[in-house]
């Protein structure tokens, strides 16, 4: 059998497993933390979110073992992207997300402000042990945050979290811990196959292991969030889907980046040039395209959800011609900055520009009707 072919069953068989693994891991979870008593919300609030982000954690981590720092770092960027694109413009197609929660609110900025600092962080060529253990304390705060504010019962945020199964999940902890183990195993093994895999095709096509990491390993790691934020919208649970991305997206941060570059040691994470001077400005950017859209009324149409999924289809095409048409990238890197760059952000500012007018029209109405009733 061909070498290449031998690459792409690596590769497949990989992403199987770890979507399998990353589900047994998720029910042997929630069913031993619903035994030990831990109140359902905050269940949705940590395990589940950690078991969407076991994908990531186990590739990444596996690479840097691996000595792969290139497409661990790609795999953390390609799906914070994938993320944001694919997962949020999917789920807008399926049905338009409508949020009134805290997850745009407060969730939003902070994986803004998260990001540009991993780009700051990464702009030096390493990730060093200090910024790991920098985003690691991140993580703790945020999430002992994320649990203050669910005790304090604080408006929307019940409707935004996984809905658990309590009777599907209620098996005995044996069981519980058979699955965990189940899970964790095949995730590993699944993180091997699919770093084997993806590294043996990169050589073979004669591309960076950046490359690979930022199509093929993002897409295939993030397959759990896609399918969760699909099902949430066909469900008609919009907060869910949207919640699903921004609470997946910081997690690939604060906890994948940190525990690969603590991984690394006194040595410190990679960063390859290319990802350091295009892939991580383009995360932020894509987060920060998305504020606007959040801003109006919290909505995302489908015509909004299309022009998500069109923008990722072009960073696939700008990733994939230099190996396949070289001659062509140029012109084509000219197309979108001089056409497609200034459409995107006159419609954003155009929204923007609506939305504050909205504002400012209701706060007038709103002291009208307040000296009229005086």
């Amino acid at each position: 059998m061909p070498t290449f072919i031998l690459s792409a069953l690596e590769v497949l068989t990989g992403i199987g497993l770890l979507f399998g693994g990353g589900e047994l891991f998720v029910q042997g979870s929630v069913s031993l933390s619903l035994i030990l008593g831990i109140p359902q919300l905050i269940i949705g609030l940590t395990v589940v979110s950690l078991g969407t982000s076991a994908p990531e954690l186990f590739v990444s981590v596996g690479s840097v073992l691996k000595g792969s720092d290139a497409l661990a770092v790609s795999n953390v960027v390609g799906s914070n992207i994938f993320n944001v694109l694919v997962v949020l413009g999917s789920s807008a197609l399926v049905l338009p997300l409508k949020v009134e929660s805290r997850l745009v609110r407060r969730d939003v900025p902070l994986l803004l402000a998260v990001s540009a600092a991993v780009w700051g962080m990464a702009s030096t060529g390493k990730v060093t042990w200090q910024a790991g253990m920098a985003l690691f304390l991140a993580l703790v705060i945020n999430t002992i945050w994320e649990i203050r504010t669910v005790q304090e019962g604080e408006e929307g945020v019940e409707e935004a979290e996984p809905e658990i199964n309590v009777e599907s999940a209620s098996d005995g902890w044996i069981k519980a811990s058979i699955r965990i183990g189940a899970g964790l195993l095949l995730l590993s093994i699944g993180s091997n196959f699919l770093v084997s895999g993806a590294s043996s095709a990169a050589s073979l096509l004669g591309i960076s292991e950046a490359v690979i990491g930022l199509t093929i390993v993002s897409a295939g790691t993030s397959m759990p969030e896609l399918i969760t934020s699909l099902v949430a919208a066909i469900k008609g649970r919009t907060d869910l889907a949207i919640g699903n991305v921004v609470g997946s997206s910081l997690l690939n941060q604060l906890l994948v980046l940190s525990s690969c570059a603590l991984t690394s040691g006194s040595r410190g994470l990679d960063v390859d040039q290319v990802l350091i001077q295009k892939d991580l400005p383009l995360m932020v950017l894509t987060t920060l395209a998305c504020m606007p859209i959040f801003w109006t009324k919290g909505r995302i149409s489908r015509v909004e959800g299309g022009a998500l999924l069109s923008l990722y289809c072009l960073y696939l095409i700008d990733q994939i011609i230099p190996v396949t048409l070289p001659n062509l990238h140029d012109e084509f890197r000219l197309i979108v900055l001089c056409v497609i760059m200034p459409l995107a952000i006159v419609s954003i500012a155009f929204q923007v520009i609506i939305y504050w007018k909205d504002i400012r029209k209701i706060k007038k109405n709103n002291i009208i009707q307040t000296f009229s009733k005086n």
